[in-house]
């Protein structure tokens, strides 16, 4: 697997990220990636046909996590097309606010103070929002400063977009929440059509995203929060401690980052 004969950019080292299999899934650079590389790579993508991605990993004895410990599982069942995006956050967000052992702390009236002011029904996709610019530009602005910290490889993907980069590389970080690569693939390709999102970053159990439809009013970031929730409840359960508190954090951002436990 060498992207250097459909690309028209100077690449850096590198070599195939293998999956579970010993399959070579994608392409990864062996240092970190030069600064503005990620926008050239993802202007060249509609010709070449290859989706730049910036790399962070879990360090461990064994070399960086996922990309060199052969922790990548593409499936070769069904299609991210299987997914509707909207099922899939509506089954999750129940999966989300169902009473588990380890919030069993939580007395129903705190469980609802975490999702108010949606209650525990799934309130519905967000309306769409106003595009702040070229989605795009907006996200090569944002891969510029993404690039510094923490100094990411670099990782290109044979796919039609950063949604479908993440089931063909058997991307796995949300396997604690039982959610299938190819749903989540189904929900981001979503977001790409109606909030122009890009996938920029991917860690072992993290992604980062920039966003062109920037929410600037309460409601409609509270409607965003509920559909982050439902795919992400880490970032609520684990983080902002409630949907309120994480929908301010939506507001003017550009970027919208996801972490899995």
């Amino acid at each position: 697997m060498d992207p250097r004969a459909d690309i028209p950019v100077e690449l850096p080292p590198g070599r195939p990220a293998l999956s579970e299999s010993g399959e070579a899934v994608m392409w990864i650079s062996d240092g970190t990636a030069p600064p503005g590389l990620w926008q050239r790579l993802r202007a060249a993508h509609a010709t070449s046909g290859w989706w730049p991605l910036l790399l962070t990993s879990m360090s461990d004895e064994g070399g960086d996590r996922p990309w060199e410990t052969g922790e990548l599982v593409p499936s070769q069942e069904g299609a991210i097309a299987d997914h509707d995006a909207e099922t899939v956050l509506a089954e999750a967000w129940r999966g989300s606010t169902e009473i588990e052992e380890e919030y069993d702390d939580l007395v129903p009236a705190a469980r609802l103070a975490v999702t108010a002011p949606h209650d525990i029904a799934w309130p519905g996709l967000a309306p769409e929002t106003p595009l702040a610019g070229d989605p795009d530009e907006i996200a090569d602005r944002n891969a510029e400063w993404l690039v510094e910290r923490p100094n990411p490889r670099l990782g290109l993907v044979r796919a039609a977009s950063g949604a479908e980069a993440l089931s063909v590389i058997g991307w796995d970080g949300a396997v604690n929440h039982g959610i299938d690569v190819k749903a989540i693939s189904a929900v981001l390709a979503d977001w790409e059509r109606r909030f122009g999102a890009r996938l920029i970053m991917a860690g072992f159990d993290t992604l980062v995203l920039s966003t062109a439809a920037v929410v600037t009013d309460r409601e409609r970031a509270l409607r965003v929060a509920a559909e982050h929730f439902a795919l992400c409840p880490d970032n609520v359960w684990q983080g902002a401690g409630s949907l309120e508190a994480y929908a301010e954090s939506l507001l003017g951002d550009e970027t919208w980052s996801f972490w899995w436990d």
